[in-house]
């Protein structure tokens, strides 16, 4: 998956690590196909690119985001939903 930082200016700084994932989902993936087992609640989502918070090597901080029509609009959708967070 793609790794973008939620805030590009932290891109220049050698001790930050990207805190995003930017993902597409087809034909409704489940969640556990991308994060592992989960109980019969599993929870299906519609095709689309979706973001979630995580960084690298570490589960997702997040539920996946979304859906949204391309990889750059759930970029900029994420990008605002951290800027809102801070």
């Amino acid at each position: 998956m793609p790794q973008y930082y939620s805030d590009p200016s932290r891109e220049a700084d050698p001790h930050a690590l990207p805190d995003l994932e930017v993902f597409a989902i087809t034909d409704a993936d489940r969640v556990s196909d991308l994060t592992g087992p989960t109980d019969e609640n599993e929870t299906e989502y519609a095709p689309g690119w979706y973001y979630w918070y995580a960084m690298p090597g570490c589960l997702p901080d997040s539920d996946p985001i979304g859906p949204f029509p391309s990889e750059a609009d759930a970029l900029i959708a994420a990008r605002a939903d951290a800027g809102d967070q801070s």
